[in-house]
C-alpha cells in the first residue's frame, strides 16, 4: 500500500519521514520555476512577475530577445567583391563607399548597393540618318565605358546606361547632320569618330553620371539597299585612287634617287670637261707662246706649216670625198666611204677610209689589198683625199 494513501493507521509519512501536509515537505515546481525566473530577471534588470505563470512568459521573451539579437547582428555582415564599391545608405540617405571586403550594417537601419567599378561596359547606337547632302545612311556606333562614381551613378540621375545610350544616339545624330555621305563611309570616319566623342562629353558632363567613356566604335556604315551597288562601285573607285597614288609614290621614291645621281654625274661632268678644256686652252697658249719667237723671225712659212697640220687633223676625220671633174663638166663625184668601209667590213674586207682606189671610180670590186691601199687585179693607182701630203 501507498504510503500516502487513507487509512494507513497515522503512519502516511513521506519517505523523508515528514508528513505530507507539513513545512518539511518537498519543494513545489511552480515555486522553482518562479524563482529561477526571479534570478534571471534579476541578472537582466528586472523583476519577476511573482504570479501564477507569468514567470515562464518573461523568460520566454527575454531568451527571444537574445536570440534576435544575435540574429540581427549577424544578418548585418556582407561582403563587397573585389571589382565592386558599396555605397550605403543610412535611413534612405547616403552615408558612405566601402570598399571591397568584409564590412558590417545595421539590418532595416542601412542599405547597401554594391556597384561594379571595374567591368567594361557597352552601350550601342544605332539607325538611319540623313547626312549634310541629304543622302541617307544606316550608322552604327557602339560605347565603351565604365563607372567612375558610384555614388553619382547610381543616384544622380533615374538610369545612367539609359541616359548615356540617348546622348550617344543624340550626340551621333548631330555629326552625321553635319557631315556628308563620302566621309561618313569612306574618308571621314575617324574625323566623325572623334567629333562624336567630344560632342558626347561634353553632353553627360553636366549630368554627372559617374561614367567614364573608355573609347568609341565606328561600325561599318552602309547606305540604303536600294542604291548599295553604286556606292559599291564609288568606293572601290575611291581604293582605286589611293591605290595609284601609292603607286606613284612608291615610283617617285624610286625614281628620285636615281635622278639625283644622274645629277650629280653630270656636275661631275661638267666640272671633268671644265678642267680639260682650261687644262687644253693653256697648253695652246704655251704652244703659242714657243711658236712666237718662230713666226717673228719666218712669219710666212710658219703660218703655212700651222694650216697644213690643221688641214690634215681635220681630214683625218673625213670619211666623205668629193672629186671634181675637168673642166666642162658641171657634176661633182660623191664618194661615201663611210657606206663603202660598211660594206667591204660586211665582206670581211679592210678598208682605210682615207685611201680609195681609182676602181671604186669605175665601180670595179677590189680582190686585194696592201700597204694601206686598196687594189684590183689590173690597177694599182690610188687617190688619196685632198689635204693629205
Amino acid at each position: 500500500m501507498a504510503w500516502n494513501e487513507p487509512g494507513n493507521g497515522g503512519k502516511d509519512r513521506d519517505p523523508w519521514g515528514n508528513n505530507g501536509k507539513q513545512q518539511g515537505g518537498p519543494p513545489d515546481l511552480d515555486q522553482v520555476i518562479r524563482n529561477l525566473s526571479s534570478k534571471l530577471g534579476g541578472l537582466l534588470g528586472r523583476r519577476g512577475t511573482g504570479s501564477g505563470g507569468g514567470g515562464v512568459g518573461t523568460f520566454g521573451i527575454v531568451v527571444a530577445l537574445v536570440i534576435a539579437l544575435v540574429v540581427w547582428v549577424v544578418s548585418g555582415f556582407y561582403t563587397i567583391g573585389e571589382a565592386q564599391r558599396g555605397v550605403v545608405l543610412r535611413f534612405g540617405n547616403y552615408y558612405q563607399t566601402v570598399e571591397p571586403g568584409l564590412s558590417w550594417k545595421a539590418t532595416f537601419i542601412d542599405r547597401v548597393f554594391p556597384v561594379d567599378v571595374e567591368t567594361v561596359r557597352s552601350q550601342p547606337a544605332s539607325g538611319f540618318m540623313l547626312t549634310r547632302d541629304e543622302n541617307l545612311v544606316r550608322v552604327e556606333m557602339d560605347v565603351q565605358y565604365r563607372v567612375l562614381e558610384p555614388r553619382d551613378y547610381l543616384f544622380n540621375v533615374t538610369n545612367a546606361d539609359d541616359s548615356l545610350h540617348q546622348a550617344l544616339d543624340s550626340a551621333l545624330r548631330f555629326v552625321v547632320g553635319h557631315s556628308t555621305m563620302d566621309d561618313v563611309l569612306t574618308v571621314g570616319r575617324e574625323r566623325v569618330r572623334q567629333e562624336t566623342r567630344e560632342l558626347l562629353e561634353q553632353i553627360i558632363e553636366p549630368y554627372q553620371l559617374g561614367l567614364a567613356v573608355l573609347d568609341l566604335n565606328f561600325l561599318p556604315a552602309r547606305p540604303p539597299e536600294e542604291v548599295k551597288d553604286a556606292f559599291d562601285d564609288a568606293i572601290a573607285a575611291q581604293e582605286d585612287e589611293q591605290r595609284f597614288i601609292r603607286e606613284a609614290e612608291a615610283y617617285a621614291r624610286e625614281i628620285e634617287p636615281k635622278a639625283r645621281g644622274q645629277v650629280q654625274r653630270l656636275l661631275q661632268e661638267a666640272e671633268a670637261y671644265k678642267e680639260q678644256i682650261a687644262l687644253r686652252a693653256e697648253g695652246e697658249v704655251a704652244r703659242f707662246r714657243e711658236l712666237l719667237p718662230q713666226y717673228q723671225e719666218q712669219p710666212k712659212l710658219t703660218r703655212d706649216r700651222i694650216y697644213l697640220e690643221t688641214m690634215e687633223e681635220i681630214y683625218s676625220k673625213v670619211n666623205k670625198v668629193i672629186v671634181d671633174t675637168p673642166e666642162g663638166n658641171n657634176s661633182l663625184l660623191y664618194l661615201p666611204l663611210d657606206k663603202l668601209a660598211e660594206q667591204n667590213a660586211n665582206r670581211a674586207t679592210r678598208v682605210d677610209p682615207n685611201i680609195i682606189t681609182s676602181d671604186y671610180l669605175n665601180g670595179n670590186v677590189p680582190v686585194s689589198q696592201d700597204s694601206g691601199q686598196l687594189r684590183t687585179g689590173s690597177d694599182r693607182s690610188s687617190i688619196r683625199p685632198t689635204g693629205r701630203n
